[in-house]
């Protein structure tokens, strides 16, 4: 590992650990002043590195580990119960990992060269459901989904702004399932500013949602629903594939900007045609009206820079286990997710550095090669801990170093598979964990 990444590395884990045992961190942390003040095994600083070692066996099990680590044992001994750590974690806030992972973002965009697309941050929003524990905790807190045989299921609703050329999670939201998309983009918009430009999905096209991004400073280019804009169809019907159009806003949109703070009658848009492999045709509203810098034939590429965020939810789901709640209580749950996210976040950090490396060293091969996140993830597995738990790393990070390079795999960008519409969902059972 050169020696300009390796102390990256090292400073970023002292910066999160300097923050994580700070006394002011802790007090903005905790649910009651007194909480965390006596002397006890479970610390504040080690119940948060608990929750961010990606919690997936039993309780219990964990429990024993993470002390067998700090003791360098040859087998887990009993130190604490895991009764002990589940009244210990209702006196923690969810808000630590958020200001953990704000912290580790900041650093990021400040200390590494981040991957741009012409100047431009790519920010992708989305959305995803989220299955929870069905208690009557969980359907209070964040609501329900009904099926067709009546049954009641606890959902969450969560949305990401995420940067998709360095796939960094710059804000996560967990929210109840009531609230809308666009209402949650909205809130993302305090993380946007300009040089920043957003792609989003064809759910979120509304001209109160354009304003607001304006507003900030920000471009757009989003897709929308031909059936639903007029002008989208007027632009296919004419055959052209560029068009810089004029709207008026009906009545309904005219009152919903003003709802949002802003008043309008009128906005301008610039669509792009897009005619896909599949012979669709889908039309990309935008407010890059440059055509000289940004022509016609870059749009279809740009658009498709948004697939990063879908499976970024993929491995959250699937890699992760963000559904295997380690808790059924609404506090647990936030704590899970949001624990998740930094967790997520920093191997997308440690990453970033040996992707050069890696496509430098496999250059000559058919297909590019990209590090391996299944397998960093899974060595970050009680890694995690020694990371921000031990003064000297060194070693801890050359070692992940070594395991990122060895372990890559193909990027065959022009394969396209048809999405399963109906996939069965994994569950997580809550009273049968795994062993390892």
């Amino acid at each position: 590992m050169e020696a300009t990444v390796a102390n990256r590395y090292e400073k970023l884990c002292s910066e999160l650990r300097n923050r994580l045992e700070s006394q002011e961190f802790m007090a903005r942390h905790r649910q009651q002043e007194c909480d965390f003040t006596r002397e006890r095994k479970l610390t504040f600083p080690m119940l948060i590195l608990m929750l961010i070692n990606m919690l997936k066996r039993s309780l219990q099990d964990e429990l024993d580990e993470m002390f067998r680590l700090f003791s360098g044992a040859e087998v887990a001994e009993r130190c604490v119960t895991k009764s002990a750590f589940s009244q210990a974690r209702q006196k923690l806030k969810h808000t630590a990992f958020i200001e953990l992972n704000q912290l580790q973002v900041a650093h990021f965009y400040a200390h590494f060269e981040s991957e741009r697309w012409q100047g431009y941050r790519l920010l992708g929003i989305d959305g995803s459901l989220l299955d929870l524990p069905t208690h009557a905790a969980t359907l209070e807190a964040f609501g329900s989904w009904g099926s067709r045989h009546g049954t009641q299921t606890a959902k969450a609703r969560v949305s990401q702004l995420f940067d998709v050329l360095n796939h960094i999670s710059v804000e996560g939201l967990l929210a109840p399932i009531a609230e809308g998309e666009r209402h949650l983009a909205q809130q993302h918009l305090a993380h946007v500013g300009p040089g920043d430009l957003l792609l989003l999905d064809r759910g979120y096209p509304a001209f109160w949602l354009f304003l607001a991004i304006v507003a900030c400073g920000a471009d757009f280019c989003a897709r929308l629903e031909t059936h639903k804009w007029s002008a989208a169809q007027a632009l296919i019907a004419s055959g052209e594939t560029d068009k810089v159009v004029t709207l008026s806003l009906c009545p309904t949109s005219r009152a919903l900007c003003k709802a949002h703070g802003f008043e309008c009658d009128t906005f301008t848009l610039r669509l792009v045609r897009v005619d896909l492999p599949s012979g669709e045709v889908e039309v990309l509203a935008t407010s890059l009206h440059d055509a000289v810098r940004f022509p016609t034939a870059c749009f279809a590429a740009l658009y498709q820079q948004r697939w990063p965020i879908e499976e970024d939810y993929k491995q959250l789901k699937s890699q992760l286990e963000v559904e295997n709640w380690s808790g059924l209580s609404p506090l647990a749950i936030r704590q899970d997710f949001y624990a998740s996210l930094f967790t997520k976040n920093l191997a997308a950090i440690l990453a970033h550095p040996a992707q050069p490396v890696v496509a430098q060293q496999t250059a000559t091969r058919k297909y590019g090669y990209q590090v391996n996140m299944t397998n960093l993830l899974s060595k970050l597995k009680d890694t995690i801990v020694l990371l921000f738990s031990r003064n000297h790393i060194h070693s801890l990070l050359d070692a992940l170093w070594q395991q990122m390079l060895l372990t890559i795999e193909p990027v065959r960008s022009d394969r396209s598979t048809p999405r399963k519409k109906s996939v069965q969902r994994r569950r997580f059972p809550s009273t049968y964990k795994p062993t390892r």
